[in-house]
This record gives structure tokens, C-alpha cells and sequence, in this order.
């Protein structure tokens, strides 16, 4: 499993630079690497192309699972990643290759298994007291185990239930590299359990038997943070427009407002919420 992330993360370092050296020409250009469910989802583009046409920064991003993007990011050749996995963005800035973590938006996790239900968590308000019964059961889990925010998410999952998943019940997908959408398709072909965003269930939820069983627990929710790539560590990295690119993904006037409509015209509730401190600032609400 970790050879083929690392192949997969190697793959991109190879274009990266390429792409890389090709976009710092002339106008302004920020280079994001960013978790694939965003981008599955469409929000990246959509927030990407309303940026670049009030502002005229170019701004194009490559798709990788939040260790691969950090990786990536290590590198230099990234100006700014959009990531979930707490742990390892606080690694990540407390290393130096980050400067700060900024709140973006979040959306939750639900786990999804077949519609006959043979672990019998249909309706459970605990996700922690639904994978225990998984695990029971031995019903066939579907893991993405490429170090991605939604595998982090998943093993701390199990980690909270005590549990440390392994026999034939507990799969991990070859092809998880590929992210959730992927392995959403490969878990309803199996007929199986997973943890997945629920931005990438309603994506496919036309196209698959598979259903959401378990949701709405705190447990659950995954919060989507930007980081700026150090331009201490890399000068070479267009940190200026990544900045300007920042505070207009976090202003409750500019970005934080596509991202409070965006999916409700298609699924009629949004994809995900507006996260940024300014935003909850300007709601009168707390930190997360």
C-alpha cells in the first residue's frame, strides 16, 4: 500500500514541475493541489473560474489524497494545498512547508453499505457503535488505505472504537489512489460497507444500489483547510496571488457565500458549508 502511494505521488512530482514552470509566465498564476473531493465535487473549478474572472489570476490545481497533496506540496513546486486531515496539516506547518492553516468549509462522512443491510446498522446515531458492529459481523469493509483525509478520517474512526480492522472482511482498495468516487463504485460492486463524503455519495447515488445507513454524528463531520505553501522555505513559490486567492475563498462576501449555495440548485441542500473564521465572525458564531 505504501509503494503505490508512493508510486502515485511520484507520478506527480514528475508533471508538476512541468506544469509548474509553465504557468509562472507572464500573469498572475497560483498553483493548488488539492483532495480530490472538491474537486469530484465541482466546487473547485466553480470557485477557481468566479476568482479568476474578478481578479484575472489564473489559478489551476491537481488532484491528489491529502498525504499525496502534502507530499507534493514538500516539494516547492505547489503555491497553496486544500486538504483535510488536521494531524497532518499541523505536521505540515509545524515542518515549516506550510504557513498557517486557514478554515475553509466543511461537509460530513456517512457510511454507506448495501441496501439489505447485513451488519444491521440501518439508522445507528453512532458511527463509532456502527463500525464496532461491522467489525462483529465481519462484513465486508471497503478502506481507500492511501493515507487520504478520508482514510484519516476512517482509521481514526476505528481507533476511537477500539478496533484495529484486519482479516477478509476488511478490504483495502488497490485503486484508493484514485479517491472516493473510485472506491464508491468498487464498494457497490462488492456489495460492501465504507466511509465515504457525502458530497461523493450524491454525486454517484444515481448510479450505484448503495445507500447511506449511518450519518449526522459529530464524529463525522470533515472540515477543509487551505495552507499556504512557505515562501521562507520556497521563494520561488507565487505566494502573493495564493494569498489573494486565500482571502477570497474565506471572505463571507466572495468565496464563502458560492460555497453556503453551491449543489442546491442540482440536490436541493448544499454540498458544503461555509467554514472560514471571517464567515463565522460575520454569522456570530464560534470556532468549530
Amino acid at each position: 500500500m505504501i509503494r503505490r502511494v508512493r508510486f502515485f505521488a511520484i507520478c506527480l512530482f514528475m508533471v508538476i514541475p512541468i506544469l509548474y514552470g509553465c504557468g509562472t509566465t507572464g500573469d498572475k498564476f497560483v498553483f493548488m493541489a488539492s483532495t480530490i473531493g472538491p474537486i469530484d465535487a465541482g466546487i473547485v473549478d466553480v470557485l477557481e473560474n468566479q476568482f479568476e474572472k474578478e481578479t484575472g489570476i489564473r489559478v489551476r490545481h491537481v488532484g491528489a489524497g491529502t498525504g499525496a497533496t502534502l507530499k507534493i506540496a514538500e516539494k516547492g513546486n505547489i503555491d497553496l494545498v486544500m486538504v483535510h486531515a488536521k494531524s497532518l496539516e499541523e505536521k505540515f506547518v509545524k515542518d515549516g512547508y506550510g504557513t498557517q492553516r486557514f478554515d475553509l468549509m466543511y461537509n460530513d462522512f456517512v457510511i454507506v453499505g448495501p441496501p439489505e443491510d447485513p451488519a444491521g446498522i440501518k439508522g445507528m446515531k453512532s458511527a463509532i457503535d456502527a463500525l464496532k458492529t461491522i467489525s462483529e459481523k465481519k462484513a465486508t469493509f471497503i478502506s481507500r488505505g492511501d493515507k487520504s483525509g478520508t482514510h484519516v478520517a476512517e482509521v481514526v474512526l476505528w481507533e476511537k472504537a477500539g478496533i484495529k480492522p484486519s482479516g477478509d472482511w476488511y478490504i483495502v482498495y488497490e485503486k484508493g489512489t484514485q479517491g472516493n468516487v473510485a472506491t464508491l463504485k468498487y464498494t457497490d460492486q462488492q456489495k460492501a460497507y465504507t466511509v465515504i463524503d457525502r458530497a461523493s455519495f450524491l454525486g454517484l447515488q444515481k448510479d450505484i444500489k448503495t445507500v447511506i445507513l449511518a450519518e449526522k454524528d459529530e464524529a463525522l463531520l470533515n472540515f477543509i483547510t487551505l495552507i499556504p505553501v512557505n515562501p521562507n522555505k520556497f521563494p520561488k513559490v507565487n505566494h502573493e496571488p495564493a494569498m489573494e486567492f486565500v482571502k477570497w475563498l474565506i471572505s463571507p462576501e466572495k468565496g464563502q457565500l458560492i460555497i453556503r449555495d453551491f449543489g442546491k440548485d442540482k440536490f436541493g441542500s448544499p454540498l458544503f458549508f461555509p467554514n472560514s473564521k471571517e464567515w463565522r465572525e460575520s454569522q456570530g458564531k464560534k470556532g468549530n
